[in-house]
């Protein structure tokens, strides 16, 4: 027979993860249910090499150092790890039914921490772009790029973390932005302005040169002008942001607000038992940022304990206490 979890979080990245820790705090049996092929979400898997500021107590850490810091929390605890299995339905009761891509869940709670759902980023659109394999959505490992020509596109936070990452190792970093103002924290676009890193607006991508499975450089046209510019490159970074896909949010019975899970003061959704975290939950009010999603695992994780036995106390002993 299936095994009933206390809890089964869906969404592995920061938030799901933290989740996960602290409901083993309070002696819950956790399960964990993933999409994606490794846990970490979106900060692992797009920008492993961003700079995370909002992560309390870390003046400044890489979105990979802080999910291997979360996994190293995690890791003491039996959890069991349920990945590249997409949840499709839901099925309320005193016991939650729960059918993925894979099988079949059964939980007495669940916690909703999906961020915007499954994930891809936006593509350069010029002609050829899928031959060359010098084109690449995410960064890995940073120090492969030592000595290297690179070229960043884009104008927000993780464009402007990646310039400033590559700037003190690349041969040269250069950062190519559509517009003249910056979508990223003024803090990054003032460091980016300081440092070394050539950076050009408003400059859009017209054609990319090369040959073979490599490309050279990369044309641009500056807006609204017959300027154009052109960069040679080793590697090209293409920092769009991402679509993003809520599945089948919308057949899960739950109260919505846009494509968010309405929640209420304790994290709790419409359907008794179901709780969201982090950036798929709406509440008013609502910040969009990892350190709020960090804040709102532990209120669901304990309304979740006290939902399944009123006798625990929604307020616990202080985590310090736990050995």
């Amino acid at each position: 027979m299936t095994q009933i979890y206390d809890i089964t979080i869906v969404g592995g990245g920061p938030a799901g993860l933290f989740a996960a820790f602290y409901a083993h705090l309070r002696h819950a049996s956790v399960k964990i249910i993933d999409s994606l092929p490794q846990l970490g979400g979106q900060p692992a898997i797009l920008y492993p090499e961003k700079k995370i500021l909002d992560a309390p107590g870390f003046p400044s850490v890489t979105a990979q150092e802080l999910t291997e810091r979360l996994l190293d929390q995690l890791a003491p605890f039996e959890t069991t790890i349920c990945l590249e299995e997409t949840l499709l339905t839901i099925q309320a009761g005193e016991i939650i039914q729960l059918e993925t891509s894979k099988g079949t869940h059964q939980t007495k709670t669940l916690i909703i921490a999906m961020g915007g759902g499954a994930f891809k980023p936006r593509p350069l659109e010029l002609e050829g772009v899928e031959q060359y394999e010098n084109i690449h959505y995410h960064v890995s490992s940073i120090q492969q790029y030592q000595d290297q020509n690179v070229v960043v596109l884009g104008g927000g936070d993780s464009a402007v973390d990646w310039g400033l990452a590559f700037e003190p190792i690349a041969k040269e970093t250069h950062l190519v932005h559509r517009r003249e103002a910056f979508r990223a924290l003024e803090h990054s676009v003032a460091d980016l302005l300081a440092s070394q890193v050539e950076v050009h607006t408003p400059f859009v991508p017209s054609r990319l040169i090369g040959e073979g499975t490599l490309a050279s450089a990369i044309e641009f046209q500056k807006v609204k002008s017959d300027e154009t510019l052109t960069l040679p490159f080793d590697h090209l970074f293409v920092n769009y942001g991402f679509k993003s896909s809520v599945g089948r949010l919308k057949d899960w019975g739950l109260e919505l607000q846009r494509h968010k899970i309405k929640v209420n003061s304790k994290q709790e959704a419409s359907i008794p038992g179901i709780y969201a975290v982090g950036d798929c939950c709406y509440y008013e009010g609502k910040i969009d940022l990892i350190a709020t999603g960090f804040g709102e695992a532990p209120t669901a994780v304990n309304n979740a304990m006290n939902y399944i036995n009123p006798k625990e106390r929604v307020q616990p002993k202080h985590s310090t206490s736990h050995s």
